[in-house]
């Protein structure tokens, strides 16, 4: 369970990605803030902290604690990437950059991960190909086994930077597969896909391990666009 803390925090951020609070207002003075969340002094001051360092907020002498604009936020921050998935403020432009960053990092890092791949790793990738087949057949959640798929992939390219941007890339890679998975018929146009990028990961075929992830992304895309187009629809 959330600590208190922690709920705080989801619910501010999330207000803040929302529009509550616009860039360059500043928030409600504490007592009123405290009194709004349910909350004390200390939890607020401790998640004021938080965003003030994730560059949402930034505490200001004699004028309070002002919201920032979103290029000042730290985009790569987990919390801030699911914040802005589960809110109105993941707009069309805002996901074709989320997939223009998985062009640039995912197909480099399926080949990264055929040519390093360790046997355990491979096991894994096959289990949760696995559970995504038997999640299109209605035993088990798509996106949490997609999840997973993609997880071994960037756990085994075995490189330090991929390494620090794990977590980004995980929190990206839910809010894409969250958004996909809405479109009639995305998981099981793209399983096929997922695959062909196993068994090439498995047999040590970087190219083809390469190809496999384009074509992924190429498929996410489209479903990405019909996604939005049934939103304005």
């Amino acid at each position: 369970m959330a600590t208190l803390h922690r709920q705080t925090l989801e619910r501010l951020g999330e207000e803040i990605c929302r529009g509550m609070y616009r860039p360059g207002e500043t928030l409600p003075i504490e007592p009123v803030l405290c009194e709004r969340l349910g909350v004390s002094r200390i939890v607020v001051r401790e998640v004021v902290k938080s965003l003030a360092s994730k560059g949402m907020l930034e505490v200001r002498r004699k004028l309070g604690t002002v919201v920032l604009e979103p290029a000042a936020w730290n985009l790569f921050d987990p919390d801030i990437i699911s914040w802005r998935g589960r809110t109105q403020t993941f707009d069309e432009p805002l996901a074709c950059e989320m997939m223009e960053l998985r062009r640039i990092i995912e197909p480099a890092a399926c080949r990264l991960a055929a040519a390093r791949i360790e046997d355990d790793e491979r096991e894994r990738l096959a289990a949760a190909l696995e559970a995504m087949r038997r999640a299109i057949g209605g035993d088990g959640d798509y996106v949490a086994a997609d999840f997973e798929f993609h997880s071994v992939i960037l756990a085994a390219c075995r490189n330090q930077f991929v390494r620090q941007m794990q977590n980004a890339m995980a929190a990206v890679l839910h809010t894409s597969f969250d958004l996909v998975s809405e479109v009639p018929g995305g998981p099981e146009r793209s399983f096929p896909m997922h695959e062909a990028l196993c068994a090439a990961i498995r047999k040590g075929d970087c190219d083809a391990a390469e190809r496999a992830a384009v074509t992924i992304i190429e498929q996410a895309e489209r479903d990405l666009q019909e996604h939005f187009k049934r939103a304005r629809r």
